[in-house]
């Protein structure tokens, strides 16, 4: 199911027209997220150790690395029903994750094949 809006214009205005499109994880179902925002819109919070932007609601719209990683785009507001679609570079977490993984992880002897 695809939703569309149409906005009329005011007198000297352009006509607005704006499709989102997003499938709710689970359902298979076509629904509206909230907003589309930016990664560099939202704040890093250190408690919750995610991405976080403010919900209607009054709670925060979260999201973590980890999520990103993996291309989730979703973060959910964990006060209600509202989620937003999250706009980021996946590469930008990946390489995070590669140059994490390297200084984390011990030294491992390599095997040597011996002819």
């Amino acid at each position: 199911m695809t939703f569309k809006f149409c906005f009329f214009p005011l007198e000297g205005e352009q006509e607005v027209n704006d499709t989102k499109e997003i499938e709710k994880e689970g359902l298979g179902s076509k629904t509206m997220s909230y907003d589309d925002v930016e990664i560099e819109d939202m704040e890093w919070n250190e408690e919750l150790k995610a991405y976080t932007y403010p919900c209607p609601c009054g709670d925060l719209f979260q999201i973590t690395k980890d999520e990103l990683r993996i291309g989730e785009e979703i973060a959910r507001c964990p006060s209600c029903s509202l989620y937003i679609t999250v706009i980021y570079n996946l590469d930008d977490f990946l390489s995070d994750s590669n140059s994490n993984n390297k200084t984390n992880t011990p030294n491992q002897q390599q095997p040597i094949a011996v002819a």
